[in-house]
């Protein structure tokens, strides 16, 4: 990753983006760790708070405007996507935010979801991933493994999961990007990263729901395993895991495989990450679909792609502009009285 080290500015610190209302999640929830990453990093962007709106959906995670000391937003279920798309493309200025989790934003709002993507808006998604639906009481989600076993599915969930990486860049998302609850300093160097980005940036956030999905993510985050089982994207450097960093990913053709480093290999024969590389980054989505297979890989954390493409809200405005300055203001009236009209006799 690009120099995400925090500067903090003098005028505001983390507690002036703490609200007075009390936070409201299950003790232990991975939610309290994403608010307070996103607090800290809050005065370091520059961003004047009243320019700062915070747009949720409905869930867990949908309460965080409340938490926010900014301008901010509880909207409906899934549709927080398409409210921040409407406040960008009318007041473009404001740094927009959207919260949303793996049951708001990739079923009822997955459509949204991948239309604001490949719009390309000029905002910033956080989903939040504990493969749960929380708020409602542990009902399998869209993120869910196969055979689940939840109170809606008894006998274990025949439904294939999304992967919602996967799914950002088949929306032709301009930046990809994953990371955790439990790596405080990574989420932190991750939302600078969204931030950074000129247009729609997703990132996932593996979130732990410690009352009705405990210990989804466990062999990532725990000590234990963590070095062996996650692997930290950064542009311009081999693709190396392991406690010791003795491992290394190369790629046989176009499949990604696991090789010990000084033993025959070093890192010159690694598989060097490109952010900008839109085809690697799309088999970096997939090396962790179904961990049976053989040649166990790690799961990728960190930024997987990014690239440049207009905004659709100053496309729009361009164009408004265009026509103003060559046809003049419009004429509702005109329009509403045009061409598709039939008098019936």
């Amino acid at each position: 990753m690009s120099d995400t080290t925090i500067q903090p500015k003098p005028d505001l610190t983390a507690k002036d983006f703490a609200t007075d209302q009390e936070v409201r999640w299950c003790p232990g929830c991975g939610d309290y760790s994403i608010l307070a990453q996103v607090q800290k990093i809050m005065p370091t962007l520059g961003i004047p708070r009243e320019n700062i709106v915070i747009i949720s959906g409905i869930g867990c995670s949908s309460r965080f405007p409340y938490y926010m000391n900014t301008y901010g937003m509880h909207s409906i279920h899934g549709r927080a996507t398409a409210i921040a798309s409407g406040l960008k493309a009318s007041r473009p200025e404001l740094s927009v935010w959207i919260v949303t989790g793996d049951g708001d934003g990739l079923s009822i709002g997955g459509n949204h979801t991948i239309h604001l993507l490949r719009r390309n808006f000029d905002v910033n998604i956080m989903l939040f991933n504990n493969q749960i639906y929380g708020l409602t009481k542990g009902q399998y989600s869209p993120t869910s493994e196969e055979n689940k076993v939840t109170k809606s599915t008894p006998f274990g969930s025949i439904d294939h999961p999304f992967n919602p990486i996967a799914l950002a860049m088949g929306a032709d998302a301009t930046f990809v990007a994953r990371t955790m609850d439990r790596d405080p300093k990574h989420l932190q160097q991750s939302l600078i990263r969204s931030n950074q980005h000129k247009g729609a940036s997703f990132l996932e956030i593996y979130q732990n729901c410690n009352i009705f999905n405990d210990g989804a993510f466990e062999m990532f985050t725990e000590k234990g395993s963590k070095a062996a089982e996650t692997l930290f994207l950064e542009h311009g450097k081999p693709l190396v895991f392991g406690a010791q960093q003795n491992k290394g990913i190369r790629l046989d053709g176009f499949k990604p495989v696991v090789v010990e480093l000084g033993n025959g290999f070093s890192a010159d024969d690694l598989w060097i990450h490109d952010e900008k590389d839109f085809f690697k980054a799309q088999i970096l989505t997939r090396m962790f679909d179904d961990p049976r297979v053989e040649g166990h890989l790690p799961r990728p954390f960190g930024v997987f792609y990014e690239t440049n493409r207009p905004c659709y809200e100053e496309e729009m405005s361009a164009q408004i502009e265009t026509v103003i300055s060559s046809k003049g203001k419009g004429d509702l009236d005109k329009l509403l009285r045009g061409n598709e009209t039939w008098t019936i006799a």
